[in-house]
């Protein structure tokens, strides 16, 4: 479940921080934009479209903030209004009620009604997806060491959807994924972020660098320097916007647990975790569960992923798996000369090699990120015997003898 995005409006400072504080302090929210203006704020959710927008009344300014709580009721109702006061008295209440309000929060806040409020919001929000029936989804490839194949997966993996599908690099220093689609652009997300305050259909597509019907690719950024002045709050603000335009985005993903990465992996509905079966692909996956795990990450939306896995590896799945603590999603076959060929050509391989092994796995996997969860075929890898893949019983193997002389990944 992506965090529940906010935007807020208050005229007084001490009111505006305290609602920042508790937004910031709580994992499920995000704050997209705090404003001081009636006009301004409209123009805020007709642009960012946000779960919640947090109106402040003002005892001398009421009948005002409730005109304008219906205008934005009426220009914006899958956005929940929440009005919030330090008078809680009943005819406020009321009004803010009758003016279209779904919650009221009195201030100061007070941490259980403040988790109230964002539970009702939660249940709106997933009211108004389920009727939606857009099924949007963003995933982000992950990998908890460099050279596990994030980006070939990434570039892949967009590639591979039947959807309108956004391929976005967040490798901000030294992000290549255009040269995998063979692409020059113009515009990447420094870009974006420079111009964060005006987009829209039209300037998004004007920035966005398309490849084909159905893939299209958001670049890092064309200089070093460029990545400087991107921060993590641009990052959410702008994934919020591009996931209420395109069906299914695709993050690849830096290997290190930057603000940056960490702002991406908030806003991904499914976290692919790419691993080599080696001793240091272990060890780094290992970590990475457990970074994400203290993150606050549900195990249900993270999906470990072999890459370049061979039927010569000495290590059994099934040992590696039980180390983990959890299943394969995927397995993708090696073969170094194919791969090679299509990042050279600039081609996607699902594309220059239809019929492959790594290309049947991929799209695979591409259907069951976006597939009904509670259907468990759908969630497997290919069929095949994890006993039998390896074929090695009785003879230690590297992992095996890792963990008998007590070392840890």
């Amino acid at each position: 479940m992506q965090p529940l995005t906010f935007i807020t409006l208050s005229r007084n400072s001490q009111f505006s921080q305290e609602l920042k504080d508790a937004l910031a302090g709580n994992a499920r929210t995000r704050l997209l934009a705090d404003c001081n203006k009636l006009d301004q704020m409209l123009a805020e959710v007709m642009r960012l479209r946000p779960s919640a927008a947090v109106v402040v009344l003002e005892p001398d300014r009421a009948e005002k903030d409730f005109a304008f709580i219906k205008q934005l009721a009426a220009a914006c109702p899958n956005t929940t209004v929440v009005t919030a006061a330090r008078d809680a008295s009943p005819e406020l209440i009321l009004n803010s009620i009758r003016s279209g309000a779904h919650e009221f929060l009195q201030l100061p806040i007070v941490a259980g009604e403040f988790q109230t409020v964002l539970d009702r919001v939660s249940q709106l929000r997933r009211a108004d997806d389920n009727t939606s029936k857009t099924g949007r989804r963003t995933i982000a490839v992950f990998s908890g060491k460099g050279g596990a194949g994030v980006s070939f997966l990434a570039t892949n993996l967009a590639a591979a959807m039947s959807l309108p599908t956004l391929l976005v690099d967040l490798n901000l220093q030294n992000g290549d994924v255009a040269s995998f689609l063979g692409l020059e652009p113009r515009y990447s997300m420094a870009d974006f972020v420079s111009n964060r305050a005006r987009l829209d259909d039209s300037l998004i597509t004007s920035l966005i660098t398309p490849h084909s019907a159905n893939l299209a690719l958001l670049a890092a950024p064309l200089e070093t320097h460029e990545a400087e002045g991107i921060e993590p709050e641009h990052v959410t603000e702008i994934l919020h916007v591009l996931g209420q335009r395109y069906e299914r985005i695709v993050l690849d993903l830096p290997h290190t647990f930057d603000p940056v990465t960490i702002a991406a992996l908030d806003m991904a509905d499914e976290i692919l975790l790419v691993m080599a079966l080696d001793i240091p692909g272990i060890r780094s996956t290992k970590r990475a569960l457990n970074v994400l795990e203290r993150l606050g990450y549900p195990r249900t939306r993270i999906h470990i992923v072999v890459n370049r896995w061979a039927k010569n590896i000495d290590v059994e799945l099934q040992k590696v798996q039980a180390h983990l603590g959890e299943q394969f999603f995927g397995l993708v076959a090696n073969d170094y000369r194919k791969v090679m060929d299509s990042i050279n050509l600039g081609r996607p391989h699902v594309h220059t090699d239809p019929s492959s092994k790594i290309t049947v796995e991929i799209r695979r996997i591409a259907s069951a990120l976006v597939a009904d969860h509670n259907d468990p075929l759908a969630m497997q890898p290919g069929r095949r015997s994890l006993r039998n893949i390896f074929g090695r019983q009785g003879t230690p193997t590297p992992l095996e003898f890792a963990t008998d002389v007590g070392k840890t990944y």
